[in-house]
């Protein structure tokens, strides 16, 4: 049986609101979360925590209500909170990658349950090559770090091997053209 072009559909739960994420964002979109899963992927190997691509819910304060968002990519440590497709625990990490429909929801109204949920690092990537990373900080994000990746080496704010790591996971580190790898206007 042929599945229906609805139950394709992607969706999210904020605040009661359901936000429909189909059709699905620009492919840059998808070669940027590609780039940063596959390095964080690679830097957990041997380990109990695991990352998740855009395909795992995260009902992000189960206690309250039934809200849930599917982060671009996520990082877990608790596997007792998985169950199906959900998972109910406090990440260690969350990117969200911007796309023209999501944009402002995931610098506001995301960023503000993430940091509710206690999420302790999260990024804001920009297909364009901009990424924002806030940590949390007595119960509140405070932006650490800001790029707009420069790869050009004549130029004098060439910063392509700029060196990031994950604050949970230094050992997980990539310079910022990993991120925007293949990414080509």
């Amino acid at each position: 049986m042929a599945l229906r072009k609805e139950e394709y559909r992607k969706q999210e739960k904020m605040n009661g609101i359901i936000y429909d994420m189909s059709p699905a964002p620009n492919y840059r979109h998808g070669i940027v979360n590609g780039n940063i899963h596959a390095i964080i992927k690679n830097g957990l190997k041997d380990s109990l925590c695991l990352v998740f691509i855009e395909n795992l819910d995260f009902k992000y304060h189960p206690e309250e209500n039934d809200d849930y968002m599917v982060p671009d990519i996520m990082i877990i440590c608790d596997r007792k909170a998985l169950k199906g497709g959900t998972y109910s625990g406090v990440p260690k990490f969350i990117v969200e990658t911007l796309s023209p429909s999501t944009a402002l929801r995931d610098k506001t109204d995301k960023k503000d349950a993430y940091e509710k949920a206690g999420v302790e690092e999260y990024w804001i990537v920009s297909p364009q090559g901009s990424l924002e990373i806030y940590y949390l900080e007595n119960g509140k994000y405070e932006l650490k770090y800001s790029y707009l990746l420069q790869d050009d080496e004549e130029d004098e704010h060439y910063n392509a091997k700029t060196r990031i790591s994950l604050r949970a996971f230094p050992n997980i580190t990539m310079e910022l053209r990993d991120i925007f790898k293949d990414v080509e206007e």
